[in-house]
């Protein structure tokens, strides 16, 4: 196996440390501190010990430069290494192989792994050269902790180095109190729990829990403290829950690592904070001194972000701020080693116990008089699109809170209540708002320049320079009014305040601002946020959907400080945030970044695309030429010509001319198979019908539909509904794995004419008919019909069938319990209650154990990524992107570029990564136990069978944050490819290395920042071409990361980078949106195609591929999916009237899914013509659809005509006719003068 330190010419970065360490009989390498402290203090006890042994904390020994040095040095006079791991094998990979191989070189040598926790004893135990038996008592006395059990320790140590057995004696654990109480005093105040490690206490490092203890008592709360060895103890739970519960604890603050529970029992609750049922917050402790904390980006390093956030978060403890840093007490000591020491952060502190009482406050107050505050997001800052929330109907789940708050004792005031969204968004739109045609409106309230100028004169200076810096003074701020301060955008309804998120300030007056990646929120943000806490005294406060912008603002990436973004805005308010469940990455960001607790909610109703309009006339079409050549008719020459001409009318992809196939008349038999082929893909197209409501269950008929988007996934060995159903119905084809265009065998075409399927000559139509099979199957067992229309095997299907079992007493019972749980769960957060854990991800890829909704859902273990079952899906798509840009090119693809998403990869287990590893010729090594992955190797070119690919990664922010490991395997995988000697046309990245080439190949937005920077220029129109997208793109993308040192800025590597590029790949991962439906998909790819035309002035492939079913990967190109979008869904009646179904915020859905689709072609010009003028002709010219948006939304309705005519005006709609435009230009005048009248809403 290649490695990274083996790698010629890969010098360790100029921070590495190499460890200088005078050597002895016995290293001990620990990531626990206090087993350090511990073993300093039990020395004086044990004085045959004094230079005998050296401690080091492992971190001391991250990179391999610094293990390997190590091992050179300070490791050759040793005959004992003993390691204690907290976490997996793969946390330390590469240091444990290469302590083995220290171990094999010498007889004398002994090796042994110790787990940090019990459940990691089968993973580690077996990797030194002591029994596993001994290792699980070495690691109970450490567990366990005390200067006993150390000094029985270094005896079974010194028997060790004897060549004898250590006693029993040497071994046995002397128990300790377990959980331990501490410092509890009979003194007023609400009880808080406090739960830290007994090592700790044991090795005196008790600064931290006196001032969290003294913080805790400044605010009127009484701490009850706890000291554990483990909360994975049943025995310790107990006692914690009963200790705490006697005490009537409001709140838990746990300072533990990991999670109460399994990361395999994870989705069964955690049983110990289910039954005290109060929130816990984390309390987190950096293993860096504040010294390092404060100069990272990162804020907490991968091994504190894996054990202290992300594990904790699958017992849903919400993330705070970091309370303690690990510093050293200098000493020459026995040791050899600096002494760590918890130091406490006053700053830290005092925030983490403000927040302990509001959080208790909350529960404490009654409903009459307790005050929320509901915020919308708004973005792009257009009065049309106010109440942000993916897949949500904002404006109307926001509506519904209020009546339920009212329902059950707040205060909402005197006057009525909103009784719909679009009641809702009246009364806010005929308020101020962030538009600029919304400024003359009346403000709900201001905040005096004197109150925002004395919260300021808090703020950590390096905050408030770097906001003067761009937006100046306060009392300078241009949206200061100046006699009342800064205007607050909403409305009021007595204690609940319902309002405007302020917009972020990128202005297009200030081009550099929309080159800014890391642009600080304006004066007017913070107020409004201010204004919350200081006026209106917030004690609980919403984002109502995905998602807003407080937790995307710039500062660290998790561990935040005081002077970090969304610390500034939000501060210490208990914070709820529903969301969607198949969103876990941007979910978490708001978890790690604005402490907030997640409440999931269901996707929105799914169903198939169908046919519609032309295409259903189309497939008539089609099926009658069928029958005829069939009957030998001799109408099949007219059918031809006329199934030929509906396509050209369709503008069907690919279809020859009349002249063609004069010329070449077989190509008409190809034209047609494809049609139909293309039509069967089509019609099978999962497209969203409509948007959830939070809180309300779908409609009957919507509900069907999603449950069988739920089955029909195969899961745990048993196949999915569609394909149970096939078999009961004696079918050969599989409606789950085979393309929807190959054809039926005669023997399915007969059995689907005896079952009443008529017309079926390929799998797609085999799927519309069972499909259709398995709504009637759902209204018989579970709604209890008749079963009309049913057919015969599927009347007789014995109701215990796995399939009807799983059916009728698993996935139903989920989905219909989502919103009664979304509901309880709002409830519950309002007053402060706990919020149960569970999982996260897409329900109808195979994840419906993610439902029922209304929790506080938790991410991947990030420890094990990429996953077998990624790699598996990420290898297959790799073949087949090289067997296609192959076949079409004729030559061996040499540069792709790729862009990954944090939750894409958070929702797969990494498959994109996989895929990338698969490209370059590398695979991932699984630990045997565990299956994590914990290596990589190179995969050699003679089984490789194909030259490598140079693969340029471009990594979202979020990924960047939650994934620093995968970007550290990811460089190292690059690195172990550019280092080998291999022929130039087999690999070129090692070819251009060996030119001097940039080394770079994973890039990034700003350190702290976000985002690809083609939405603020496309919003604001601040653009004059394509050129100037590219230009942004590598503006806000020009960071490299390699996962160990600082980024770099590196614009000229990135350039030469994307110079070379062939391909633009992105992929998705799931069918319960389209690329249409977001705004990253183009800033992504439509950023990176821009960016690599602009640097390499030539236009690269843009392949798109489709991960949605991991058992079929496709992959085709971009031009493809958009056509396929914009016929299933965007022109699709069954999706318009959906969106109808929702008013203010389906026309909204509507404006935006134009929006993308114009940045997609701005960015790319893969977006044909006649996509606009069929949205004109549809959207804007039938009126039945104009009317609804005249009525729910006429500045959507203004804005689309607006961009249509900038499509023209910029030569992307170029057959748009003079009488559209003049349509069109009307529509903006009679929308403007309907706003205008000031009662836009109908």
């Amino acid at each position: 196996m290649h490695r990274l330190a083996t790698c010629p010419g890969l010098d360790p970065p100029e921070d590495v440390v190499l460890v200088e360490q005078p050597g002895a009989d016995v290293l001990f390498l620990t990531s626990a501190g206090t087993d350090i402290s511990c073993l300093d203090a039990s020395l004086p006890s044990n004085p045959a010990w004094n230079e005998r042994i050296r401690a080091l904390p492992l971190s001391c020994l991250d990179h391999p430069a610094q293990l390997d040095h190590y091992l050179n040095t300070t490791a050759q006079a040793a005959h004992l290494i003993v390691v204690r791991l907290l976490g997996s094998r793969g946390h330390w990979s590469y240091g444990l192989e290469q302590l083995q191989r220290w171990c094999s070189e010498a007889k004398q040598r002994q090796l042994i792994v110790l787990a940090g926790t019990a459940d990691q004893n089968n993973e580690l135990h077996g990797l030194g050269s002591c029994s596993a038996e001994l290792a699980d008592q070495l690691s109970a006395l450490l567990r366990e902790g005390g200067i006993d059990n150390m000094g029985r320790f270094l005896g079974a140590l010194e028997a060790l180095l004897e060549g004898t057995p250590p006693s029993p004696d040497n071994v046995a654990v002397v128990p300790c109190p377990d959980p331990m109480p501490w410092d509890w005093r009979d003194e007023a105040g609400a009880a808080v729990g406090v739960v830290l490690y007994r090592a700790q206490f044991q090795a005196g490092d008790l600064a931290l829990a006196d001032a969290l203890t003294a913080a805790l008592r400044k605010e009127a709360l009484r701490p009850c403290l706890l000291w554990v060895s483990s909360l994975r103890n049943p025995a310790v739970q107990a006692g914690v829950h009963d200790l705490l519960n006697q005490q009537n604890a409001q709140l838990v603050i746990a300072g533990t690592s990991f999670a109460s529970v399994q990361t395999e029992q994870a989705g069964l609750g955690s049983p110990l904070w289910d039954r005290l049922d109060r929130p816990v917050l984390q309390l987190l402790s950096s293993s860096r001194s504040r010294a390092q904390w404060l100069e990272s980006s990162q804020g907490l390093n991968p091994m504190d972000l894996s054990l202290q956030v992300v594990m904790p978060e699958l017992d849903a403890r919400i993330t705070t701020r970091p309370c303690g840093f690990r510093d050293h007490l200098q000493t020459t000591g026995p040791l050899a080693t600096a002494i760590p020491c918890l130091q406490p952060d006053s700053s830290g502190l005092a925030w983490l116990a403000e927040h302990s009482r509001r959080w208790v406050e909350l529960r404490q107050t009654p409903c009459a008089q307790r005050r929320i505050a509901m915020v919308l997001a708004n973005y792009p800052v257009r009065d049309g699109r106010v109440a942000n929330g993916v897949g949500l109907d904002t404006p109307d789940s926001t509506a519904r809170m209020l009546r339920w708050l009212a329902d059950v004792g707040h205060d909402l005031g005197s006057g009525a209540l909103p009784d719909s969204g679009d009641d809702l968004m009246q009364q806010l739109l005929a308020g101020r708002t962030n538009a600029p045609d919304g400024q003359h409106r009346p403000a709900l309230d201001h905040l005096p320049l004197t109150t925002y100028q004395k919260w300021w004169a808090g703020v950590p200076e390096s905050a408030r320079r770097l906001i003067e810096s761009r937006w100046g003074p306060p009392e300078a701020a241009c949206d200061l009014d100046p006699n009342r301060g800064f205007a607050i955008h909403g409305l009021r309804f007595g204690h609940v305040v319902v309002l405007i998120q302020p917009d972020r300030g990128y202005d297009a007056d200030q081009i550099a601002d929309l080159h800014s990646p890391d642009l600080p929120p304006p004066h007017r943000y913070l107020a409004q946020y201010l204004w919350l806490r200081c006026v209106h005294q917030t004690q609980v406060m919403l984002h109502v959907g995905k998602h807003g912008s407080a937790e995307w603002l710039p500062g660290k990436s998790v561990g935040l400080s005081d002077a970090c973004g969304p610390e500034l805005a939000l501060g210490p308010i208990p914070h709820l945030y529903p969301f969607i469940v198949n969103d876990p990455g941007e979910g978490s960001q708001a978890k790690r970044r604005g402490h907030a607790v997640v409440l999931d909610h269901l996707t929105p109703p799914l169903g198939r695309a169908g046919l519609h309009g032309p295409l259903q006339r189309l497939e008539g079409l089609l099926d009658e030429l069928v029958e005829v050549r069939q009957l030998g008719g001799q109408r099949a020459r007219v059918l031809e010509q006329a199934v030929h001409s509906s396509l050209l009318s369709l503008n069907w992809p690919g279809i020859p001319s009349q002249a063609e196939i004069r010329r070449q008349p077989e190509l008409l038999e190809t034209c047609l198979d494809q049609a139909e082929t293309y039509l069967c893909e089509l019609k099978e197209s999962q497209i969203r019908t409509g948007l959830h409501r939070f809180g309300v269950a779908p409609s009957t008929e919507a509900a069907d539909e999603l449950l069988v988007a739920l089955a029909r996934p195969p899961r745990q060995g048993q196949p999915g509904l569609l394909q149970a159903m096939a078999l009961q119905a004696e079918l050969g084809f599989d409606p789950w794995q085979q393309d929807e265009g190959d054809k039926l065998s005669e023997a399915d075409q007969t059995r689907l004419r005896l079952l009443g399927g008529a017309n079926c000559r390929r799998v797609g139509d085999g799927c519309a008919w069972l499909e259709q099979q398995a709504q009637l199957l759902i209204r018989w067992l579970i709604h209890g019909d008749q079963g009309d229309g049913l057919a015969e095997p599927f009347r007789t299907w014995s109701r215990t069938d796995p399939c009807l079992q799983n059916l009728h007493d698993d996935l139903w019972p989920r989905l219909n319990g989502c919103a009664s749980a979304e509901k309880e769960a709002f409830l519950r957060g309002i007053q402060g209650q706990r919020i149960a854990a569970g999982p996260s991800g897409a329900p109808s890829r195979g994840r419906p154990d993610v439902l029922p909704t209304g929790r506080n859902f938790y991410s991947v273990d990030l420890r094990g990524l990429p996953t077998e079952a990624a790699w598996d899906l990420g290898r297959r798509s790799a073949e087949q992107l090289l067997d296609l840009h192959l076949l079409e090119q004729g030559e061996p693809l040499r540069h792709l570029a790729l862009s990954v998403w944090g939750t894409a990869t958070m929702r797969n287990g990494g498959e994109d990564i996989a895929q990338l590893l698969a490209l370059i010729g590398v695979r991932p090594v699984w630990d045997g136990p565990t299956r994590r992955m914990v290596d990589l190797e190179v995969i050699p070119a003679r089984l490789l069978g194909r030259p490598r690919v140079d693969v340029v990664l471009r990594i979202s922010g979020l990924f960047r944050d939650a994934f620093p490991q995968l970007v550290g395997w990811v460089h190292q995988a690059q690195s172990m490819v550019a280092a080998l000697d291999e022929p130039d046309e087999l690999n070129p990245l090692a070819e251009l290395t060996r030119q001097g080439g940039p080394q770079g190949r994973i890039y990034g937005s700003a350190p702290g920042a976000y985002g690809a920077g083609l939405q603020a220029l496309i919003d604001s129109g601040a653009w004059d071409s394509r050129a100037d997208l590219g230009q942004a793109f590598l503006s806000w993308s020009q960071w490299s990361y390699d996962g160990a040192a600082a980024p770099s800025l590196d614009r000229s590597g990135l350039e030469q980078a994307l110079g070379r590029v062939q391909v633009v790949l992105h992929n998705q991962d799931n069918r319960e949106h389209d690329l249409l439906d977001s705004d990253d998909y183009y800033q992504f790819q439509g950023g990176l195609s821009a960016a690599v035309e602009e640097v390499s002035g030539a236009r690269p492939q843009l392949w798109f591929g489709d991960h949605s079913r991991p058992e079929r990967p496709r992959l085709h190109r971009l031009e493809k999916e958009l056509d396929k979008v914009m016929r299933s869904r965007m022109l699709n009646p069954r999706w318009i009237e959906g969106m109808m179904q929702h008013g203010y915020k389906g026309a909204f859905e509507m404006g935006a899914s134009l929006d993308y689709l114009f940045a997609y072609d701005a960015s790319t010009d893969r977006v044909p013509d006649w996509c606009y003028g069929a949205l004109c002709e549809q959207w804007l010219s039938q009126t039945k659809i104009l009317d609804f948006l005249k009525g729910s939304n006429p500045w959507v309705l203004r804005d689309m005509a607006e961009r249509l005519l900038e499509a023209s005006n910029r030569g992307l709609w170029t057959s748009a006719t003079k009488d559209q435009l003049l349509h069109l230009q009307q529509l903006v005048i009679s929308s403007e003068a309907q706003i205008e009248r000031g009662s836009p809403i109908c």
